[in-house]
């Protein structure tokens, strides 16, 4: 009658030939521990940069759609007619509407600064609507209303505010050849960057001072999130009814959405190159296990003349392999989340780390071990009492 191994006393065996060689066995599950932490890591930040965009989308909205002016028949520049934020309010879905205009003004902190010399910075004539409709915030101050849009005051968008040095309202800039108080400072607007390196005034003033023609430039549209595309149809021939196809519609959402997809794909190539890392594991695994195996033949050979079977053995070295898979798995979960956690709080995102990451970090882990140990324990197993007892 053949000898029974129960598996308490397999890993207890498992665990004493390991601890007999402990810097080797360290060193195998640190290969292990590198590509599951790779892997872990990657997955981890990945999934809390999706979060931080994915939260960023939900609190902005993607119900916001961007018209601007095209090209003529001709390929020269078109133009939005002045009346097209007006004749774009008249859709029903349309919850918002607010316009920008260019100028031929700049702006700089004295006017010993040469014009040449912008720093950048764009002045825009905006709607005093232009917050609301982008969901923007103010830093500092306030935005510009029906009454202020009259005269020479100016909002800065937040990289203007930071080129100019201007950190707080009251300020006087150097603007079309005339001073403007700084009445508002933006925070970064997610959804319309070029509004954070501008400087805001009213199409009022705009007119009278910076000689604009008070025709828009760009008209941001917010619709009802539910009517988006039916909006977005419309949305040329609204705002130019005589030449549609100069309109030109886009979604600034989008380019948020692509930002994630493109997350995706580069999350993939990390993955293959952590992939890769735990097969070096597997692999250095193996070669303890080998060597292992050829060290302790007189253990192998006096084991089996006392009764041990060859499926005793072979369990031996192949449990052997999977805890110090476990380990390193164990160890490179741990060490994955650690880096993410880290990361993700210098960049302020909330931590997010799969749960089938990190189990699935330790099933693979587990895998390689398997394979890695499997011949090991083929070679012990095959071994004879005589063969493994013979001195060389």
């Amino acid at each position: 009658m053949s000898a029974r191994l129960s598996a308490r006393d397999l890993v207890a065996v498992a665990g004493a030939g390991l601890r007999t060689r402990r810097l080797r066995a360290a060193l195998s599950a640190l290969g292990i521990a590198i590509g599951i932490a790779a892997m872990v890591a990657v997955l981890g930040i990945s999934s809390s940069s999706r979060a931080d965009l994915l939260a960023q989308l939900d609190g902005l909205g993607t119900n916001l759609l961007r018209v601007t002016p095209g090209e003529t028949f001709l390929g020269a520049d078109a133009k939005l007619p002045t009346e097209a934020p007006s004749m774009l309010r008249r859709i029903g879905p349309v919850e918002w509407v607010a316009a920008t205009g260019g100028t031929d003004a700049s702006v700089r902190r004295t006017d010993l600064i040469p014009e040449a010399e912008t720093g950048g910075i764009s002045v825009l004539a905006a709607d005093p609507e232009l917050l609301g409709t982008l969901r923007g915030e103010l830093a500092a101050g306030r935005f510009l209303n029906r009454a202020t849009a009259r005269y020479q005051v100016v909002v800065l968008g937040a990289k203007a505010a930071e080129r100019l040095g201007v950190t707080a309202t009251g300020r006087q800039v150097w603007l079309g050849g005339r001073w403007f108080t700084v009445v508002g400072i933006l925070r970064p607007v997610a959804l319309a960057s070029e509004i954070d390196r501008a400087a805001l005034v009213g199409f009022p003033a705009a007119e009278a001072l910076l000689g604009s023609d008070g025709s828009p430039g760009t008209v941001y549209v917010r619709a009802d999130p539910d009517q988006v595309e039916a909006v977005r149809s419309v949305l040329p021939a609204t705002a130019n009814p005589a030449n549609p196809n100069e309109v030109r519609v886009s979604r600034p959402s989008d380019a948020l959405a692509a930002r994630a997809a493109a997350n995706s794909a580069f999350t993939s190539l990390l993955l293959g190159l952590g992939a890769v890392a735990l097969l070096v594991g597997g692999v250095g695994i193996a070669n303890v296990m080998v060597i292992s195996v050829l060290e302790r033949r007189s253990e192998i050979g006096l084991r089996r003349a006392l009764g041990a079977t060859r499926g005793h053995v072979g369990l031996q070295f192949l449990a052997e392999s999977l805890l110090l898979a476990l380990a390193g798995g164990l160890a490179g979960v741990a060490l994955g989340a650690a880096v993410t956690a880290v990361y993700a709080t210098g960049r302020g995102w909330s931590l997010v780390v799969p749960v089938p990451a990190m189990a699935g970090g330790i099933l693979a882990a587990l895998a390689v071990g398997a394979v890695a140990g499997l011949y090991p324990a083929l070679r012990a197993a095959r071994l004879t009492p005589t063969d493994a007892l013979r001195t060389v």
